[in-house]
């Protein structure tokens, strides 16, 4: 295992007027690139007249236009089921056995929307501009206030679906607060939110399945992105159970694969998500944006031991009514938590930022629980001599409320506490960590959330558009809703105006090329008589990436971990060792393919973190801080979206710059004290 010490020199604080280019040499800058789908005028009715500005697709047409979906999680089931019954023929494509299996039913906490059912001050405004903020000025208004506008209308397509909300009483919808924000605007579904809704995109899904209009293709898994004569045309992919490639064609393609937060090895993702789909997209020219952009999520069951392959979301939602603290001695770590009296516990976020508290965003929460453990005041089992866990505390909650209410509220989650750990959080407080989650990169769209090829088309999780540097909880359910049910829907037909199109051969040079690399590249695998197993490169990778790209960065730091990173790679080309057949079920070559990939995106997201000298939203860079300690953005250096093209086999990536400029909200340090 190399080396991953990160040292950092206090002395090279960065001055917002310094100015420096750390990945100069790493990259080649290109031209700007701009959204130019965007209405401008008033920003409350910029959706509606991009709607109305974007061309039909007439009914008779429809039925002669072919879409491919890869992806069933809420972002894919949502769009091909609104796609299916506006009367397009769609393919929907899941590397799962059901798409029900997708991982976005492993989210928890809940879904924002801006209903004001509590009457706190919540508005559609509001909502735009709590995610601004939270994602530290690094989004774009229009998309970001679309998703505020539309937000209302998932709530009620949910309950039309039979979503089983929480509910108040009297029987009225229920709210719940999510870090960043001082309303309540969250419905939830206990600790089982995600699954609730997926169920519902599922059960839509299914219907037009029924109806004809979509056919699921379960268990494979998109490999290649066909393009032909600049336009995205179809996909390659493998069936997983019996190793046949397959190429399937289409007027137009849609990514709704999810993240990447895989390439950490250690994560909250399920194992299978991997970046495959998007970056093999990335190679054919879709940009990639803001890779280095990926979210720490502050309240995990921490790492119980080097043996473990991921980790385990525990919900926002418990910061509710959970306290956060630490001892304040060092000598009563090891101590049972009951016998440390209320005056020797540290309540480090509601000293430090008494106007959210525990409630503070995401990357300020993960921040600061490191910083208490790298002060030796973290709490739990010793992992590698250190203590990473600090407690999550629900006595003073049960206190006021009642066991029964917080077992109302959080009963499934406190189950699934106790069976991972073999603690009682009802009588010891938890122990919680932070962990890789989300990722607020990947491919550029503009506000059609078409890429850069034209024809394919990204959304939820697998594009970059609507959370800038730090995403607030229970977004994500948001978003990948949002642009499955109501934005897509509405954007895609105006390309599809000038369909049908010509049909591909199969013969075509574009396709065959497309099919001969997937070929060669298993071959190579299947072939290659290495010693290494797929998973030993993977832990190795994301130890580098945890290490140096993580919840904190420096320029040596970055610089080392590219030339790890580098040397990982050739060794992996040169000495992985996959067993098994091609032509069979083969786990090992599906995750030589991910792995693959995940080696050529951890380079491109440390040169990316590389380029950006400032701390922002979750991406803190020691050399840009407050005097204090806080993060320091550099607004006059880095306010830009980063979009990479994929400079070739060998070559640097290209640097797009696409400036972010703000009308409607004033840009300022965030500050949650």
């Amino acid at each position: 295992m190399p080396d991953t010490t990160n040292t950092f020199d206090a002395s090279h604080t960065t001055s917002a007027h310094e100015e420096y280019d750390d990945a100069a040499g790493y990259y080649t800058l290109g031209d700007p690139v701009a959204d130019t789908k965007a209405p401008g005028g008033p920003l409350e009715d910029r959706w509606q007249t991009r709607k109305f500005e974007a061309r039909i697709a007439n009914p008779a047409n429809r039925r002669r236009l072919s879409i491919i979906v890869v992806g069933t999680g809420l972002a894919g089931a949502s769009a091909a089921a609104t796609l299916g019954e506006a009367g397009y023929v769609v393919k929907s494509f899941c590397y799962q056995d059901s798409p029900r299996r997708a991982h976005s039913i492993a989210a928890q906490g809940g879904i924002n929307a801006a209903k004001n059912y509590k009457g706190d001050g919540d508005s559609t405004y509001r909502l735009f501009y709590d995610t601004i903020k939270g994602g530290d000025y690094r989004s774009r208004e229009s998309n970001v206030y679309r998703l505020a506008e539309v937000s209302a209308n998932i709530i009620d397509q949910c309950v039309a679906q039979g979503v089983p909300f929480a509910r108040e009483y009297g029987g009225l919808l229920d709210n719940r607060s999510f870090g960043g924000v001082q309303v309540s605007r969250t419905f939830y579904a206990r600790g089982q939110t995600g699954q609730q809704l997926l169920i519902g995109a599922y059960q839509a899904l299914e219907r037009q399945v029924a109806a004809g209009t979509v056919r699921c293709y379960t268990r494979h898994e998109m490999v290649e992105l066909i393009v032909v004569d600049g336009r995205a045309r179809g996909i390659i992919v493998r069936d997983m159970v019996t190793g046949e490639l397959e190429t399937y064609f289409a007027d137009v393609v849609v990514l709704a694969s999810g993240g990447y937060g895989n390439v950490f090895f250690l994560s909250t993702n399920a194992m299978g998500c991997n970046v495959t789909a998007t970056w093999r997209a990335h190679r054919k020219g879709a940009y990639m944006a803001n890779p280095c952009y990926t979210q720490i999520h502050p309240t995990c069951i921490p790492v119980s031991g080097a043996h473990q392959s991921k980790l385990t979301l525990m919900s926002e939602s418990l910061r509710n009514d959970g306290r956060i603290w630490v001892p304040k001695n060092k000598a009563d770590c090891d101590k049972d938590p009951r016998e440390i009296p209320e005056e020797d516990r540290d309540y480090y976020l509601e000293r430090i930022y008494p106007s959210f508290g525990n409630l503070v965003p995401r990357d300020i929460a993960s921040r600061q629980a490191k910083n208490m453990c790298d002060d030796g005041r973290g709490v739990g089992p010793e992992v590698d001599g250190v203590r990473r866990g600090v407690y999550l505390d629900f006595a003073e909650a049960m206190d006021r409320l009642g066991r029964d209410a917080i077992e109302s509220k959080y009963g499934n989650l406190f189950d699934m506490y106790a069976q991972i750990t073999g603690e009682d959080p009802y009588e010891v407080p938890m122990r919680i960590y932070p962990a890789v989650h989300y990722v607020m990169g990947g491919l550029w769209v503009d506000y059609d959330l078409q890429s850069t090829i034209p024809g394919l088309f990204v959304t939820g999780e697998a594009n970059f558009s609507d959370h800038g540097a730090n995403r607030l909880g229970a977004s994500a359910l948001m978003q990948g809703l949002a642009d499955g049910y109501f934005v897509l829907s509405n954007t895609i037909r105006d390309y599809l105006a000038d369909g049908p199109f010509d049909r591909v051969p199969e013969d075509h040079p574009a396709v065959v090329e497309a099919q001969q690399s997937v070929q060669a590249r298993i071959d190579h695998f299947m072939g290659n008589n290495g010693s290494r197993s797929v998973d030993s490169y993977h832990r190795e990778l994301g130890n580098i990436m945890w290490e140096f790209c993580g919840m904190e960065r420096t320029e040596d730091g970055l610089r080392k971990a590219i030339d790890l990173i580098r040397t990982l790679r050739d060794d992996f080309w040169r000495n992985v060792k996959v067993l098994g057949t091609a032509d069979s079920m083969n786990q090992s070559l599906e995750k030589a393919g991910r792995v693959a990939d995940f080696l050529e995106l951890g380079e491109l997201m440390c040169i990316d973190a590389l380029n950006r000298r400032e701390s922002c939203g979750g991406h803190f860079r020691g050399e840009s801080q407050t005097e204090d300690g806080e993060a320091l953005r550099v607004d006059d250096q880095y306010s830009y979206v980063a979009a990479w093209e994929w400079g070739g086999e060998g070559e640097n990536p290209v640097l797009h710059k696409e400036d972010l400029t703000y009308e409607f909200v004033e840009m300022k340090q965030r500050s949650y004290k």
